[in-house]
């Protein structure tokens, strides 16, 4: 009798554990949802940003390309090819700067710190179990 008794316990620990195992892995899932979600958003909400710079910093460009290079041509007697050479490798320059700094700040994103880190721990909980 002893013996059903311990097999049914036993049955129970195995059912109570496999509904903990569920629990855990949905909770786990949000949390790798929720934290995703916000990465995301930051992630998006900086690429609009770096959208809107390069289509503001393109306008203001365009209009002070061509007064640069008639201050070149105009005050400095360079030649008009040559005016526009410069002042274009110089927006050049600058352009590269300010896509270089939008890529680190991308880069800085990383993964769902706080989900990696649970999963690590549930599952040296589980390994350390009987």
């Amino acid at each position: 009798m002893d013996m059903a008794r311990e097999e049914g316990s036993l049955g129970e620990l195995v059912g109570r554990l496999s509904q903990d195992m569920t629990l855990l892995v949905r909770q786990e899932v949000q949390l790798a949802r929720v934290e995703l979600g916000g990465i995301l958003a930051r992630a998006i909400r900086d690429s609009v940003s770096l959208a809107g710079a390069g289509l503001v910093g393109y306008a203001g460009v365009l209009a002070m390309v061509a007064g640069i290079v008639l201050v070149l041509v105009q005050v400095a007697g360079i030649p008009a090819w040559l005016a526009a050479l410069l002042v274009g490798a110089a927006l050049g320059v600058i352009g590269i700067g300010m896509v270089l700094a939008a890529v680190r700040d991308l880069r800085r994103l990383g993964p769902p710190r706080r989900t990696v880190k649970t999963i690590r721990d549930d599952v040296q909980w589980v390994k350390e179990q009987p």
